[in-house]
């Protein structure tokens, strides 16, 4: 959920102390329109930091949306100073958040291709402050979000299992979560996958495994007692997913829907 102060914040980093290039006067309309295909994310967003400035927006398309090269986004109407202030932060947010969206709406349909069930999930690796913009963006691409932050589900790492051992933190994490928690543990071989389903993990994070490998951990895991789920994650890309696609892997995670998506490019023009 936006708040108030966060869109002060990155109003009051674009626009600074002395704004003269923006002193506009009168009333004018305003509208933000792709320059190229993709899907829409962030329209929220820019809508809120328009409206923040007393401007009225209207966004012609919803998050998730497929969107065309020219096709109007938003259209606004209001103070001409307000409008122009706010136009680069909401083309900004609106760019990047649909550029993540695209990039997801791609890595979902070329997984889908080769097995419906699989999933695409986004990870944490967000930009500081940017981080509901977008997991929202990758959810409007058809992604899922996986988890927020750190409380929304224990992932023991290499790090806890260097410090800890894979069996006492499963452990001590198990006695110390809510019923409604789930564990997953990160493996790096077959051997620490099968130890991490045996010691109750619902979850087994397949970490920098070829296709071929995760393919061999899958049906190991799938003859082993008990249900768990089994994630890819680790430097998979967009050409990657038809390939992971096909292991009988469940979820695969990928940071590059965040970290590495280029933006929509976007244009706001007044009239």
């Amino acid at each position: 959920m936006l708040t108030a102060s966060q869109i002060d914040r990155w109003l009051q980093e674009d626009i600074g102390h002395h704004d003269v290039t923006n002193d506009v006067r009168g009333e004018t309309t305003g509208r933000l329109v792709a320059k190229e295909s993709g899907v829409a994310a962030g329209v929220d967003a820019a809508t809120a930091v328009f409206n923040h400035l007393g401007v009225a927006a209207e966004p012609q398309v919803a998050d998730g949306d497929a969107v065309d090269s020219d096709e109007i986004v938003l259209e606004t109407s209001g103070p001409a100073r307000e409008t122009l202030r706010a136009e680069r932060v909401a083309v900004n947010l609106a760019g990047h958040a649909s550029g993540v969206a695209t990039k997801t709406r791609d890595a979902v349909d070329r997984a889908a291709e080769v097995d419906s069930d699989v999933q695409i999930a986004g990870t944490r690796k967000t930009t500081p402050g940017l981080r509901g913009i977008e997991k929202r963006a990758v959810a409007a691409g058809g992604g899922d979000t996986h988890r927020l932050d750190l409380s929304h589900m224990v992932m023991i790492k290499e790090n806890h299992i260097a410090e800890m051992g894979l069996e006492t933190a499963v452990g001590t994490f198990r006695e110390r979560a809510s019923f409604a928690t789930k564990i997953e543990v990160e493996a790096e071989s077959s051997e620490q996958a099968t130890r991490a389903a045996a010691a109750g993990a619902d979850i087994v994070l397949l970490d920098n495994m070829t296709p071929a490998e995760t393919e061999e951990v899958v049906a190991a895991l799938s003859d082993a007692e008990g249900t768990v789920l089994t994630e890819a994650s680790g430097g998979i890309t967009v050409d990657d997913v038809a390939d992971y696609a096909a292991t009988g892997i469940d979820i695969i995670s990928m940071g590059s829907l965040t970290h590495s998506a280029p933006s929509l490019d976007f244009s706001f023009r007044t009239d």
